[in-house]
């Protein structure tokens, strides 16, 4: 290790690597609900409605199951190693995605994609653990999200624009898929799964972070045994239940809005539709920024348990708010700026739960965060095929059904996280 009283700072080049990481996953995950709705997609696929929210539903599925296992490997093999071939993997199968042909050739593309994706965020979540101390853990954390949100964000106008003026639906996949394996490369040459081992970390870095120690690999053994303690923890079900409920919600923005603004606002163009969505995500950002500092504060004011509850308790309640409003909004800006408020408030909410499971995963973190990973995404996936069902079934446009049925499903996720408590570790750390 270099010898210098000055800490060096390669922490923040492996916080802002695992951000292009989660920019271009996300990047490649939202894109296809833009896509769908394109004539360009039309043209060669034609799809109805159910359809299109089974391909959408997909890659929530497959993404959901595979959280567990993806993030054991993980805490198994190290991160370095792992989330560059996660990345490598859903990069081809993006590019595999754009040889589609029809819908089976489709939703077999994107259930391989979202398998590949499991691991990413539960193995970010166990880099944030070992690179970074517990009071600036949720700051971190918002940050990598950030890089997801970013490449959400960015996601429905670059990927209109690359359909309209690149070549179709196909070419924006597969420059997509291409930008994907050299942010592998970039990500294998900079990270070292822990501080002690990258060659460019002094001892002074060393310290700052809290001197960690190399901790063994968490073998099957004690991944079963890990997953019993999660079935026995009140704390982890609520956060499971958590995220059930709040992806249910902040699905709707990222699968069905685009469709839903084409087909009720007839004056908004494609390319205006994917600026409006862009808009909505956009506050996102804002909230993954504004929750670290939220919860790191609310940590040191309230202590642990009160600190990691308070921000998403108080962010469900407004994001209550702005849906139970939506089916009064008939002008499209007032819509738009309502959803807007969803974002950034479930964004707000965000850091505080990634802290909560570095907080209490131990060894285990990786699988503790695929854990309440595949619990959000099956209520994602679940609220993909929601939509289509509750408009059909509520009467009139169904609009009232729909986003009450959201605000509801927001107030739950702020009731359910009251119990939790980031003290009780699922697994003891490294002795």
């Amino acid at each position: 290790m270099p010898d210098s009283p000055r800490p060096t700072n390669i922490r923040s080049r492996i916080i802002g690597v695992t951000m292009l990481v989660a920019f271009i996953m996300y990047l490649d995950r939202i894109c296809m609900a833009e896509i769908v709705k394109s004539a360009s997609f039309a043209k060669d696929i034609a799809l109805g409605e159910k359809e299109t929210g089974r391909i959408l539903s997909a890659f929530f599925f497959a993404y959901a199951l595979l959280q567990v296992p993806a993030g054991w490997a993980s805490d198994r093999f190290g991160a370095r190693s792992t989330l560059t071939l996660y990345v490598v993997l859903w990069s081809l199968f993006t590019i595999m995605t754009g040889l589609a042909v029809g819908f089976a050739s489709l939703l077999v593309a994107r259930l391989l994609c979202g398998m590949a994706e499991a691991g990413a965020y539960p193995t970010a979540m166990a880099m944030v653990r070992k690179w970074i101390p517990c009071a600036g853990r949720a700051r971190a954390s918002g940050m990598v999200a950030l890089g997801g949100r970013i490449g959400g964000t960015l996601a429905p106008f670059l990927t209109i624009w690359m359909v309209v003026h690149m070549g179709g639906w196909r070419t924006s996949l597969w420059i997509d898929g291409t930008a994907g394996l050299l942010i592998a490369f970039l990500f294998w040459k900079i990270v070292r799964s822990d501080p002690q081992t990258h060659p460019g970390v002094n001892a002074a870095e060393l310290a700052l972070i809290g001197r960690p120690k190399i901790e063994p690999p968490l073998t099957g053994r004690e991944l079963a045994h890990a997953l019993k303690n999660f079935t026995k923890s009140t704390s982890l079900w609520c956060n499971s239940a958590y995220q059930v409920c709040v992806n249910i919600g902040w699905g709707f923005l990222v699968t069905w809005l685009p469709t839903y603004l084409k087909n009720n606002y007839k004056e908004v163009t494609e390319i205006e539709g994917g600026r409006m969505v862009t808009c909505v995500l956009a506050l996102g950002m804002a909230g993954q920024v504004a929750g670290g500092w939220y919860c790191d504060w609310a940590t040191r004011r309230f202590g642990l348990r009160a600190g990691r509850v308070l921000p998403v308790a108080s962010a469900m309640l407004v994001a209550t708010t702005a849906y139970a409003c939506l089916p009064f909004t008939t002008a499209v800006w007032p819509f738009i700026a309502c959803c807007a408020v969803v974002s950034f408030c479930t964004d707000l909410a965000n850091p505080a739960m990634w802290a909560f499971m570095g907080d209490v995963g131990g060894r285990a973190t990786a699988a503790a965060g695929g854990w309440g990973n595949m619990w959000g995404n099956l209520g994602a996936s679940a609220g993909a095929l929601l939509f289509p069902w509750l408009k059909a079934h509520g009467g009139g446009d169904g609009k009232y059904f729909v986003f009450f049925t959201l605000a509801s499903a927001m107030l739950l996720a702020g009731l359910v996280v009251l119990p939790m408590n980031a003290t009780k570790k699922l697994l003891p750390d490294a002795r």
